[in-house]
């Protein structure tokens, strides 16, 4: 079994800065940051595998980056440039003996 809680969400203003956290039990997983807009499907945000190769949604490339402290079992996301349509519920994903991992989820709300 493998827990995950976020934390790190709140309210934030355009161009504004945000850092998001997640703590994970157990040992190190292939993992990533994943968000749902209201009456949205959840979209993949960004992933990191286990030895630290990272993927973006294009959508951020450039303004948030993920990563990892193994020895903490944590993953961080850190969103710079925040954008109105960044808005959502980011969820925190671990994927271990292929299957999939969520958190509860953490509310980033981005005003204009």
């Amino acid at each position: 079994q493998v827990r995950l809680v976020e934390s790190g969400g709140g309210l934030a203003q355009a161009w504004g800065s945000l850092r998001l956290s997640c703590a994970a039990s157990g040992s190190i997983f292939d993992m990533g940051w994943y968000r749902q807009a209201p009456g949205k499907q959840r979209e993949l945000v960004a992933t990191i595998t286990s030895g630290g190769r990272t993927n973006y949604a294009d959508s951020v490339k450039g303004r948030f980056t993920i990563s990892r402290d193994n020895a903490k079992s944590m993953v961080y996301l850190q969103m710079n440039s925040l954008k109105p349509e960044d808005t959502a519920v980011y969820y925190c994903n671990a994927v271990f003996g292929g299957i999939n991992y969520w958190g509860k989820g953490t509310l980033v709300t981005v005003s204009s």
